[in-house]
């Protein structure tokens, strides 16, 4: 019976890689919404580049709004 560990084993990492991409994937409308006047406030030159906007973001954490502080927390900042 090593099928059972092998598929065991096969959905823990489709878990994990499901995990990893939804991690990096892009921001939700909620998310953005919620990030849309501390991004223009903060760091207006970096619409259009979501890496270079993250970093932004993460850098000005402490002054964000209490709901993009949680947006950028959640995603690792």
């Amino acid at each position: 019976m090593k099928s059972i560990p092998v598929a065991a084993a096969a959905l823990i990492l489709s878990l994990a890689a499901g995990s990893l991409a939804q991690a990096q994937s892009g921001p939700t409308p909620q998310e953005q919404m919620a990030c849309r006047s501390d991004a223009g406030k903060f760091c207006a030159e970096h619409v259009g580049k979501p890496p270079q906007m993250n970093a932004c973001l993460r850098a000005n954490k402490a002054q964000l709004s209490e709901g993009c502080r949680k947006v950028v927390e959640s995603r690792g900042g």
